[in-house]
Order: structure tokens, then sequence, then C-alpha cells
């Protein structure tokens, strides 16, 4: 028996059709849309305007994205485990895919309406759960029903969540669009995309090939088959979580740095951060894709996922050398190819670590739950270090330290070989 099967591979190195990459890229587009435009751009303007002080409007958008991360990162696993224990005749993922969907768009509304932050935070809550079971439900679709295409779908992935950002914002900036507006026309893309892809995506009834393949290794000890007992697996979701940290400290209170920190004019300071969006865009997503591929082919994930986190340290420093909207060109760039690749690599070096076929989704869930929680904790840290020093110094030596602890992390994890 191979090692990879161990891990929990499939039986065979079974290959989807292009289709199956087309509708999985453009359910993630949509999750990713609905989640990092209101992080990036709504959520922020929504609480400036509400606060009498600028550093007001950083902490309530800290706090804000931080408990609906929370809520999103309680609500993963556990959707995961009954995604996992679920025997519709509709699919163990589907139904779930749809009902996160659908309770995203619920949120998604509510938060357009919502007024005052206390309020404005209790419906992003909603939009969080909604969201994070969706995700549960569609990454646990790499590891039933893939083996040699993993570093490709965890690939398109991670290239939908930098596209989400760019079709968010520039819809919204370009259209001119109120946030009321905005909410609603991210709450119907989310309920048409959701639930067209989740019923036009495969989701064979169980058992499943890997899960025959499991029952066929009883010589496997019990505790090598939950892979929450595996320290390569737990020190990867904690690296993951360290990184994640680092890119948010980086790209979640962009706006507040361009408008306080290099002084551009509010006027300007939307189209300015688009720009930087599009920039970071272009090279999360050619990383993503081209390093996923190598991986695929040649190994070596966990060198791949070391030297991208690396890469992402490097944008930090490069805007503390110079602070200016030149400077921070040029960081965004990098920090795009690092972290890119970064998460593309790292899911696909997570797929490769799982024991049991019955444990998928609550695994991955978890995986990428230590990403979300690095995401929706930085800002809060970010918006203290922010208001501890008045400004944004300490904010971009932070993502530079933590992205190199992410990387020195990863170097314990020792993944079986592929065979």
């Amino acid at each position: 028996m191979s090692d990879h099967l161990r891990r929990g591979g499939t039986a065979a190195n079974v290959r989807v059709s292009p289709m199956w990459m087309v509708w999985f890229t453009l359910a993630w587009l949509a999750i990713w849309t609905v989640q990092l435009t209101p992080v990036q751009l709504l959520l922020p303007l929504q609480l400036d305007t509400q606060s009498g002080h600028w550093i007001d409007g950083v902490v309530w958008s800290g706090l804000v994205l931080s408990v609906g991360g929370l809520a999103g990162i309680v609500a993963a696993p556990l959707a995961g485990r009954f995604s996992d224990r679920t025997r519709s005749r509709f699919g163990r993922r589907r139904p779930w895919a749809i009902g996160g969907s659908v309770l995203a768009a619920i949120g998604l509304l509510l938060t357009g309406s919502a007024d005052g932050p206390a309020l404005v935070g209790a419906a992003w809550v909603v939009t969080s759960v909604g969201v994070s079971v969706a995700s549960a439900a569609l990454t646990a679709l790499i590891a039933d029903q893939l083996d040699g295409q993993r570093g490709a779908a965890s690939a398109a992935a991670s290239s939908a969540q930098a596209i989400g950002i760019v079709v968010g914002v520039a819809a919204i900036v370009l259209l001119g669009l109120t946030t009321g507006a905005s909410y609603a026309v991210l709450a119907g893309f989310i309920f048409v995309v959701g639930t067209v892809t989740a019923v036009l995506l495969p989701d064979p009834r169980p058992p499943h090939e890997a899960v025959l393949a499991f029952h066929t290794r009883r010589e496997l000890p019990r505790a090598r088959i939950s892979s929450l007992v595996d320290p390569s697996f737990t020190r990867l979701l904690i690296s993951r979580f360290i990184v994640n940290v680092g890119n948010a400290f980086g790209t979640s209170l962009l706006l507040f740095f361009l408008l306080y920190g290099i002084m551009i004019p509010a006027a300007e300071a939307e189209d300015r951060l688009l720009f930087l969006i599009v920039i970071y865009t272009v090279f999360v997503v050619g990383a993503s894709i081209v390093v996923g591929m190598i991986t695929d082919r040649r190994g070596s994930r966990r060198l791949w996922t070391i030297v991208a986190a690396l890469v992402q340290a490097c944008s930090g420093v490069i805007i503390l050398i110079s602070p200016s909207f030149t400077t921070t060109v040029v960081a965004a760039a990098v920090m795009g190819a690092g972290y890119g690749a970064y998460m593309a690599v790292s899911l696909a070096l997570a797929t490769d670590l799982l024991l049991d076929p019955d444990d998928h989704a609550r695994d991955l869930s978890l995986v990428n739950s230590s990403a979300n929680l690095g995401q929706l904790v930085g800002p809060l840290l970010g918006a203290g270090l922010v208001a501890l020093v008045g400004g944004f110094w300490l904010l971009f030596a932070a993502a530079a330290v933590v992205s190199v602890l992410g990387a020195g992390l990863t170097l314990s994890v020792h993944p079986a070989p592929r065979v």
C-alpha cells in the first residue's frame, strides 16, 4: 500500500473534466467576492464614516472583522463535520454549499441595511457563517474527487480569491454604487452563482472511491487515521494562520494607509486602492497557477510553501524602506506573488496530509479556518499596532516578521512521499 493512500488519497489518479474546474473556480470566485469586497472596501467605509476619528474607524473595522472571523472559524469545522456525515440523495456537499450561499446572501443584505458598528458587526457574523459553511463543502470536493490535480484545484481557489476582490471593488468603484446597492449586488451574486455551481458540480453519493479504499486499510492504526493527531498537519494549520496574519497586516487596512499613512486625497483613494488590488491580483493569479501546476508535476510542496512565505515577508520590508504610493505598488506585486503561491501550495500540501476520507470536510475546513482566522484576527491586531504608534510603520514591520515565522514553522512539516 502506498504512503499516499495512507494519507487518504483516492484509489486511483482520477482526473476531472475542464468544466469541473470551471464550475469549481466560479464557485470560489463568488465566495471570495462577497467575503473580501466588504473586508477591503465596504466595511471600512461604513465604519469610518460612523467614527469621530480615523483611528476609531480603524479599531472598529478590526473588531468587526475579527468577530465575524471568529464566528466563521467556529462554523466551518461544524459544517464540515455535518457534511461528512450527510447521506442525502442530493449528495454530501451540495446541500451545505447551497445553504451556505443562501445564508451569506441574507447576511449581506442585513449588513448593507445595518446602522452603527454593533449592528454592522452582528450582520457581518451572519455573512461570515454562511461563507464558512459553503467554503467547507467546496474545499472537501478537492480531497473527495481529486488526486493528481489537487495543486491545480487549489490554485483555482486561490486565484479566485484575488480575482474576487477585483470583481467586487471594480464593480462598486466604476459603477458608483451606494453602500446599500453594493451589498444587494453581492447578495444576488452569491445567491445565484453559489447555488447554480453547487448544482452543476458532481457530488457522488457515498461510498466514493476514497471511502472504499479506507475500509480496506484495516491494518492502519487508529492513531494514524485522524489528521488532528498528526503533528505535521497541526503545524501546517498554525503556519497558515501565522502567514495569513502577515498578509492581513499588509492588506486589510490598506485604505486607511492610503488616506492617513501616505496622505492620498479622499477623492483619489478608492481609485488608487483599485489599482493596487489589480496589481496584487495579477501576481496572485500568476503565482498560484504556475507554482500549483509545478508542484503537481514535481512535488516539493513544502519547499515552495516556505519560499512563498518568505517572498511575502519582503513586501513589508519594501514599504518600511520607503513609504510612498510607488513603493506600495511594488510591495503589492511582491505580496501577491508570495501569497498566491503560498495559498495554492499550502492547501495542496494539506490535502496530501489527510488521513481519514470520512473526515475530509472537517479537516479541510480547519485548513480554511486557520487561514480565515489569520485574515480576520489580523485586522484587529493590526489596528492595535496602528493605534499604539499612531502610524503604520509597526504594522508593516510586523507583517514581515510574522511571515518569516510562518515560513520557519513550515520547516517542521513532513508530508509522506507521493508514489
